[in-house]
């Protein structure tokens, strides 16, 4: 049985995201979209778990005549977002007014619900896409999963201290968090768990109904593709 990500272990990982090398190997994964979005005629995106923004601030500078604007669920995402210059809303997919062009979800933003999660979710995506609207993102590959993302791993600086513990087993990724933040003299201790889930694109496609316009490897943090970027069409 899948579990739903609570909104504290999301508020944590937001609090740690900045140490665990994802801003490092985000260019390459822009990249993508970058040329996905330079072959498309579109107005208006939305960016679906757009975390500290920086997604939305790059592709911002290189289409200036589009609006573009982001949810997320993390509080302090947001707000992050925000201080960036970014049009961003603490807001659930599915009670958001109005429809867009393109909408993305960055970041294996998918394999993080679960699924009883993933069909409603994926059904609201599609009713705020435009007619000939396109679903761009990225998912995990089980490479990524099993020789990538699992085993443990630290990182530090002057006020923190985080300790990740992680494995993937029968299409589960688990990632237990603990961090230490350092406050005065003293340091608070704070620990969640994170649940990710492996989606294959043709999963995507069946519960969206929809056509897989693209499906591009990505090699992130190795020479084997640890991601799929990919590009999907609902049919109406």
């Amino acid at each position: 049985m899948t579990e739903p990500n609570p909104s504290e272990a999301l508020d944590l990982y937001a609090k740690v995201e900045d140490l665990l090398g994802v801003k490092e190997a985000a260019p390459r994964l822009y990249a993508h979209y970058l040329l996905a979005l330079q072959s498309l005629e579109f107005g208006s995106l939305l960016d679906v778990g757009c975390g500290s923004g920086d997604f939305l601030k790059a592709m911002q500078g290189a289409f200036p005549e589009a609006e573009f604007s982001g949810i997320d669920l993390s509080p302090e995402m947001v707000r992050r977002a925000r201080k960036q210059g970014v049009e961003a809303h603490c807001s659930d997919l599915c009670e958001l007014p109005g429809r867009y062009d393109v909408i993305t979800c960055v970041f294996d933003m998918l394999n993080y619900l679960s699924d009883e999660e993933l069909v409603p979710f994926l059904h609201c995506l599609k009713e705020r896409l435009n007619p000939n609207g396109v679903l761009l993102c990225d998912l995990n590959t089980l490479y990524g999963f099993e020789e990538v993302a699992v085993g443990a791993f630290v990182a530090e600086d002057e006020g923190r201290f985080v300790a990740i513990e992680s494995e993937f087993e029968a299409g589960i990724y688990r990632a237990d968090f603990t961090l230490f933040e350092k406050e005065g003299a003293c340091w608070r201790k704070s620990e969640g768990t994170i649940r990710q889930y492996y989606r294959s694109p043709e999963k995507i496609a069946e519960v969206l109904g929809a056509e897989i316009l693209l499906r591009d490897p990505v090699s992130l943090y190795t020479e084997t593709p640890d991601k799929l970027f990919l590009a999907f069409a609902p049919r109406p």
